[in-house]
């Protein structure tokens, strides 16, 4: 009989698939969360440019919660920021009562502001 092989000492299988012994590899499980749009944003972003952190969290089974909590983070920080910036510009309920249309360029002013912000230091960071 052949001596074991560290990967089969450590509770490793082979499985023969032809002439060929493969070893029975399997990702641990994880809980599935919901990833928004950041959260994939970001995953896109690591696999293309970190990738050793990437598939680092992949195997370990982390991915996917570290990507809902980035998400997470994400959508925290574009409400405080949009909620911040319309306050030190003074953009108002009364401001939406009167002129709606200029109430909403500046209101789309500051999203757009905001979400780059938010890519700058936590999606693409």
């Amino acid at each position: 009989m052949m001596e074991q092989s560290l990967f089969e000492q450590m509770g490793g299988k082979y499985e023969r698939q032809g002439d060929y012994l493969l070893p029975c590899l399997t990702l641990p499980a994880e809980e599935e969360q919901p990833v928004g749009i950041w959260g994939q944003r970001h995953g896109r972003f690591l696999k293309e440019h970190h990738r050793i952190m990437y598939y680092s969290l992949l195997t370990d089974g982390k991915l996917n919660s570290y990507l809902a909590d980035v998400d997470r983070q994400a959508e925290e920080m574009l409400s405080r920021l949009v909620t911040q910036m319309a306050e030190q510009e003074g953009i108002t309920e009364t401001l939406k009562a009167q002129d709606q249309m200029a109430w909403v360029r500046q209101m789309n002013n500051i999203r757009s502001r905001a979400t780059e912000i938010v890519y700058h230091d936590l999606i693409f960071a």
